[in-house]
């Protein structure tokens, strides 16, 4: 059921809050996870977003995770199978006292394309602040369309990120970027539907 659309100001908290929950995502699935990232729009400094944290889990395999379902349940996660994206496993968190969204994991196995579509595009806006002020606009604007509808106002931003995903594209691919501080690996050591972010 579409729900309103909140944008709010970016949160000095949210990549902690991103790396916590990774960690307990990467315990709870016992060594399947090969690296885990934090992505979307609370993933990048000074940028508005929907106060959901988006993550991102690179899998040994899409079938393995498959039979870990219980792990997710048990977090408190509502599986979502592929919704829309062939390869990935989608599952969400929501407060059980609010019913408010918290959480949005993607999983993709290791050597999946949409990885790279969610790192470059998040990368892209953390390297080019002209674009992040560009895409905040973007967001605002569609929210006046559809504050009450957060299918319609993720449909109506996604021609916005389809005109810069190919420079997001280009400029990652100059770059070797698997993980990173904003990156929690399988071990425990310190992706796309991108109109699925905030």
């Amino acid at each position: 059921m579409p729900k309103p659309v909140e944008l709010v100001p970016y949160s000095a908290e949210w990549p902690a809050t991103a790396e916590r929950e990774i960690g307990r995502l990467v315990h709870a699935l016992h060594g399947l996870v090969v690296v885990g990232h934090h992505i979307g729009s609370t993933a990048v400094p000074g940028l508005s977003a929907k106060p959901v944290v988006d993550l991102l889990l690179v899998v040994r395999g899409v079938a393995e995770l498959d039979d870990r379902e219980a792990a997710f349940r048990h977090l408190g996660y509502r599986c979502r199978g592929e919704n829309g994206i062939a390869g990935r496993r989608y599952y969400t968190l929501d407060d059980t006292r609010t019913g408010r969204r918290q959480f949005q994991v993607h999983c993709f196995g290791a050597g999946s394309r949409e990885i790279e579509r969610h790192l470059a595009f998040r990368d892209y806006l953390r390297t080019h602040p002209d674009t992040a002020r560009a895409y905040e606009a973007a967001k605002q604007r569609c929210r006046e369309l559809h504050p009450e509808d957060s299918n319609a106002y993720c449909d109506a931003k996604a021609s916005w990120i389809a005109g810069v995903l190919p420079l997001a594209l280009a400029h990652f691919a100059g770059r070797a970027v698997v993980g990173g501080s904003s990156s929690v690996t399988g071990n425990g050591d310190g992706g796309i539907d991108l109109g699925k972010g905030g």
